[in-house]
């Protein structure tokens, strides 16, 4: 085993007990087709999108006060422009990017502020870089960016979320945990069945992905400030089913692909 591999394996080994299921091989099959690789790109990029959209929401809603949370939307403002505007133009975009232009003060009645602050920022750094590297390899392919219709997995997760508070903030956090760890694992398993720089590029991205699931995992254990394992393993169990059942639609998360089931 090259130790490449011994890295994987030791990144995915706490991934594969947190997950209920592995991806089915019905989902790869799909996955590895050149046909589809347009399709899983582009929803790629989008989830990288939404990832740190989700991680400035949790900060704005939670953690700031309205003058850091318009800073935070001012820094993603290129981003949003680029994926919900009419002409995408790559140097354009490139040229607005911008860093985090002020520093974010936490609420003083939100004793985790800070920590919350801290791993989301870092994330959100993260995902807009992962952003930028599927749109230039899209690019040098030349793979237009184009809208592309959400699958049922986010939406199907979120419908387990309870209604109230801090129950709502745990459950979003196990979810993104449970959405970054199903990341992590499929870059993995697809990783082989790819060309020499998709699959440098997807096992580049394992590393990041491990750590996003552990910090919204820990900070759902520290926000609750009681056992929540048995919430952990209900939308677990949740995901595996979305992971597991049938899907009319092929994206990055979606399901058995439907039509792949006699």
């Amino acid at each position: 085993m090259n130790t490449s591999q011994q890295m994987i394996d030791t990144l995915l080994e706490p991934i594969k007990r947190f997950l209920h299921c592995e991806t089915p091989d019905a989902w790869i099959d799909q996955a590895k087709q050149p046909q589809n690789l347009t399709a899983l790109l582009v929803d790629h990029c989008n989830c990288e999108l939404k990832a740190s959209q989700t991680a400035m929401f949790l900060i704005r809603k939670y953690a700031v006060d309205a003058d850091s949370g318009k800073a935070l939307l001012e820094w993603a403002k290129p981003y949003e422009e680029f994926v919900y505007g009419i002409e995408r133009d790559t140097r354009n975009f490139h040229g607005k990017k911008n860093g985090l232009a002020a520093e974010l003060k936490p609420k003083a009645d939100f004793a985790h502020g800070q920590e919350l602050i801290d791993k989301m920022v870092r994330l959100i750094k993260e995902e807009f870089h992962h952003f930028e590297q599927v749109l230039d390899i899209m690019g040098n392919r030349g793979i237009p960016y184009s809208s592309l219709r959400a699958g049922r997995y986010a939406k199907g997760l979120m419908k387990i979320v309870r209604t109230h508070e801090p129950g709502t903030l745990i459950d979003k956090l196990i979810i993104g945990a449970y959405i970054e760890a199903r990341s992590c694992e499929r870059f993995a398993k697809l990783a082989p069945y790819l060309d020499e720089e998709l699959k440098k590029f997807y096992v580049s991205l394992l590393r990041s992905e491990a750590r996003h699931y552990q910090d919204y995992l820990k900070l759902a254990e520290q926000i609750a400030g009681v056992d929540i394992s048995e919430r952990v393993k209900a939308i677990g169990a949740r995901e595996a089913e979305l992971i597991n059942s049938p899907d009319d639609s092929f994206r990055f998360h979606s399901g058995v692909p439907a039509f792949a089931i006699a």
